[in-house]
């Protein structure tokens, strides 16, 4: 079994320098095999905003697989926008936007859904598709398979919002692959769904988990949050850490195991 911490949304220069230590003391104090940062680290797209995600992160030195979201894209400078996008991101973070991690028992693939003609709402190539596919189908099937995107694939139960561009042509591109899991965030809000009981057209069930806002003031109806996942290939083990004035504790946990027909069921 194998332990990962999603964090996301953190957005440096939007950030709350209280919850930041409370959050660094939390994940250090966890020392998870994996540490999942799923975009917008920071508000603006600004170089201070990135050095202080840079710091934030090195400073805890854990493993570490990371995309960029939308914030992580200028929005103001129309010519860095649009012909440099993510240059700061991959300056002052990682040049790697598909970035893999992998052992014997976990394969994490991340892939950046940040584009600068859609602001907000992210999309997946038809080329990430494809290198989403081959990395997972390459995977042994014994390995838990991770698929970590900014945008999320499912929107929140109830809600008029859409998922990432294309997520219905990945769902089916990634399908064969026997993939386990779906992290994201963006909607500041942690929910769980399972992308067959939306997508019943698939034959294949993928967990969908959603992180809130890790340590920025742009809260969305919850207490800043994260998820920490214990993870093999028949169940996950879920709890969401809220913030308080005592730190992070956990609030929720939730169990989810496949079924005979291979779904994940709570």
């Amino acid at each position: 079994m194998r332990t990962i911490a999603h964090i996301s949304d953190v957005h440096f220069g939007r950030h709350i320098p209280a919850v930041v230590q409370d959050l660094a003391d939390d994940l250090t104090a966890l020392r998870p095999d994996l540490l999942v940062l799923s975009g917008d680290l920071t508000q603006r797209a600004k170089s201070k905003e990135f050095a202080l995600a840079r710091d934030f992160l090195d400073d805890l030195g854990l493993p570490l697989l990371v995309v960029p979201g939308n914030h992580d894209v200028t929005l103001y400078n129309l010519w860095r926008r649009f012909f440099r996008q993510l240059s700061r991101y991959k300056r002052l973070i990682t040049d790697d936007l598909t970035p893999q991690w992998s052992d014997d028992e976990l394969a994490v693939m991340g892939i950046s859904t940040a584009r600068s003609l859609t602001l907000s709402h992210g999309r997946i190539s038809y080329w990430q598709m494809a290198r989403a596919r081959q990395f997972l189908c390459d995977q042994p099937d014994d390995r838990f398979k991770v698929l970590v995107t900014h945008h999320p694939f499912l929107a929140p139960p109830a809600s008029k919002r859409k998922g990432v561009g294309r997520y219905r042509h990945t769902l089916k591109a990634i399908e064969p692959c026997a993939a386990d899991l779906l992290l994201a965030g963006h909607f500041h809000m942690s929910y769980s769904r399972g992308t067959h009981a939306v997508h019943r057209s698939t034959d294949s069930s993928i967990l969908v988990l959603q992180a809130g806002t890790a340590v920025s003031d742009r809260t969305r109806g919850e207490p800043n949050s994260y998820n920490v996942l214990r993870v093999d290939k028949q169940s996950v083990r879920l709890e969401v850490r809220f913030h308080s004035a005592d730190g992070f504790q956990t609030e929720r946990r939730q169990t989810f195991v496949k079924d005979d027909q291979g779904h994940w069921k709570e």
